[in-house]
């Protein structure tokens, strides 16, 4: 395959897979082989083994960082502090794009950025819906209270008022206390109903009144 008849077929994606490539007469082998040839070159990045993008300035369409997580690991979505910054609830800058999924937990850092994938049992994998993040990219995104709550329940001392504190969360900004205190019930009794709790006292509201588990 040359490089020309490669950007017929993916100029127009942010990301593709080796499957793409390998429809019809053609050779695996080779297709591998140049496949190598032009992430040595510097003309393709290798995101993961069978995943790559067309690096600048081949590529019509960069791919956004939320649209390459979800094609890195399947399924996931994503979540934690880079939802919560997309969403604006968060006055931080996210260096690395946080997901969620049902698979193995990982770290991968690519030409395109860092991913890490941090791992939830089936019961919890919910709260998400797809939405556009880029020209016409579709990317699995957690909803403001389900990123929250992710990352309560992932990390240590989440029930802590200080830890609750450091986030400086924009609660005003798209936090649904009620909704909050309905998903945290899918977490059962513990941290995630203390460290919920905290977040509702910083927001002025009683648990009684949001009935948060």
């Amino acid at each position: 395959m040359k490089f020309e008849a490669l950007l017929a077929i993916v100029e127009d994606e942010p990301v593709f897979e080796t499957s793409l490539l390998l429809s019809g007469k053609v050779d695996p082998a080779d297709i591998h082989k140049q496949l190598s040839r032009w992430v040595s070159g510097g003309r393709v990045y290798r995101l993961r083994r069978g995943l790559y993008a067309l690096a600048p300035p081949y590529g019509k369409v960069r791919a956004h960082p939320f649209v390459v997580a979800n094609r890195m690991v399947r399924p996931s979505y994503v979540s934690l502090q880079s939802a919560l910054s997309f969403h604006g609830l968060i006055p931080e800058a996210v260096h690395a794009t946080t997901s969620i999924t049902t698979g193995r937990p990982g770290e991968f850092t690519t030409p395109l950025g860092t991913f890490v994938f941090r791992h939830v049992q089936k019961s919890l994998f919910q709260g998400f819906r797809e939405i556009v993040v880029g020209t016409h990219q579709p990317a699995f995104v957690a909803e403001p209270e389900k990123a929250l709550l992710d990352l309560l329940y992932l990390e240590k001392g989440s029930e802590s008022e200080a830890f609750v504190s450091e986030l400086r969360l924009e609660l005003d900004e798209g936090i649904d206390l009620e909704k909050l205190g309905r998903l945290s019930r899918i977490f059962g009794r513990g941290k995630v109903r203390r460290a919920t709790e905290a977040v509702v006292r910083r927001a002025g509201e009683s648990t009684e009144e949001i009935e948060v588990l």
